[in-house]
Parts: C-alpha cells; structure tokens; sequence
C-alpha cells in the first residue's frame, strides 16, 4: 500500500533503492517475502515479480528512499542545538509524516519565487548543493514540531548572531510582530498582524495576516518554503510560520516558540 516501508527481501536488509532492485533482480522470478512496516505494524509481504528483460525483474511499485527540500531554520543555541520548520517534513505523494533514519542540513540558494494566489499556495525554489562547504549539520529528527538535530557549523550571517528571548503564549498579543524571513535573498523582518491564537493548538497556534507591501509584492503572503521562519513580536520570538490558508495566501499559521521547544 502507498506508504509502505520495505524494510527486507527475504529476511535479508535492505538500505536502499539499489539494494531492493539487486535482490529482486536475484530472485530469477520466484517469489520474493518482503518485510514491510506499515504504520506501526510489520507484517511479511509474498510478492511475485515479473521479468520485463532479460535477468530484470520488476515488481511494479514505486519506491522513494530519500527527499529533500526547503525551508527555514527557526533557533539554534550556543550550544549548536536547532529546530526547523515548526511542521513535519512528510512524503510529498502520500503527505504521511516520514520516519527516517538520517539527515542532513545544506545552506540553500533561493533560485525563484511562485507567488501565493487563492487556491494555488506558492513556493520557494531553492538549489542544494550536496558539497562539504555547504553542509550545516545532522537532522535527527523528524516531529509534529518541526525537525530538529545539531550544527557542525554556524549558517552564514551578516554580523554577529543575534540571540532573541522567548515569548510564551500567552504574553502574545493580537496586532503587528514581524516575520524574519530569506525570502529576498537577504535576512530582513516583513510586518503581519496577528489576528487570533489557539493554545491547544500542536502547530497552528497563531493566526495571521501579511501586511507587509514588500513581502505581499514578492511572495503574494506565506508561501511554501517560509515554514520556520521566525516570528518576532515585542524584541521576543513567539513563534513560527508552519502553515498557508489555500484560499487565500496572506494568511497563514504559526506554532507557538515553546512547542518547538518542547520537543
């Protein structure tokens, strides 16, 4: 079934996309057990592949053992400890949260902006070059709160890095904070209007509204990518952005600072 994790052929282990194709390639049509986890169950799987080429045998499913993508880093301490995103990084076909074994953190260039309009949220396009010098650090995590795991090294800064206190939920006033966001190209704070909080909520706690002429001309609103950036209000991070309203692109949600860092 879509969302299916092949862990085994046959009791054997499999690590990777090239590993499941070499042992069904192997198994000269016969039969193969695949050991699945399914949600949080295994089970044992009999499957027969079928040859499509000489010594080729396929089993007909699509399978995926990595993805990337971009977002943004909310925190990180002096300790090198950081959380991203505020939101879960899930598979894009299936949108189930993905449990994963390891991770690595890259400084992205933004490369193009789609602008947010109803019914059609926009996105940030971003290159990832898998080089050394552009590695920041590990993900080892994976939560409803965003992913979290630790710096090698500090990401690229204008100036010394600024360390903000925390703000918990309910010193949170509705009316202006600010979003610092990379979405220029450069690090800068666009003003929103915070209209409505939730506090039981896991990740949409604050409720929204762009207001900032420069960031609504650029982006159209929140958009896909700006998930983690920061939300600032009274000199204090409260929070931020986790997620868009599809009907309308300059609202959007945040998670509360102190869900993240409750990890």
């Amino acid at each position: 079934k879509s969302g299916d994790y092949v862990k085994t052929v046959n009791e054997q282990v499999i690590e990777t996309k090239e590993d499941l194709v070499e042992k069904i390639n192997q198994c000269q049509g016969e039969p193969v057990i695949l050991g699945i986890l399914r949600e949080e169950e295994y089970i044992d799987l009999k499957v027969e592949p079928v040859k499509t080429d000489e010594d080729e045998y396929k089993l007909g499913i699509w399978v995926r053992d990595d993805l990337a993508g971009v977002g943004t880093l909310t925190f990180y301490d002096e300790q090198g400890d950081y959380g991203a995103l505020g939101h879960p990084v899930s598979d894009m076909d299936t949108g189930i949260k993905v449990n994963m074994s390891e991770g690595s953190l890259y400084e992205a260039e933004i490369a193009g902006i789609t602008k947010g309009e109803k019914g059609n949220p926009g996105e940030i396009s971003g290159v990832i070059t898998y080089l050394d010098q552009y590695r920041l650090g590990t993900v080892e995590e994976n939560t409803n709160k965003g992913i979290y795991g630790k710096l090698e090294k500090l990401p690229a800064e204008n100036g010394e890095p600024s360390y903000y206190p925390i703000g918990l939920k309910q010193t949170i006033e509705e009316g202006e904070a600010t979003v610092i966001s990379s979405v220029s190209g450069k690090k800068r704070e666009y003003t929103i209007n915070i209209t409505n909080m939730d506090y039981n909520s896991e990740n949409k706690g604050i409720l929204f509204q762009v207001t900032d002429p420069e960031l609504l001309e650029l982006t159209g609103g929140v958009i896909q990518g700006m998930s983690g950036s920061p939300i600032i209000q009274n000199g204090k991070v409260i929070g931020a952005v986790t997620h868009v309203f599809v009907q309308d692109a300059t609202k959007g949600y945040g998670i509360f600072i102190e869900n993240m860092l409750k990890h």
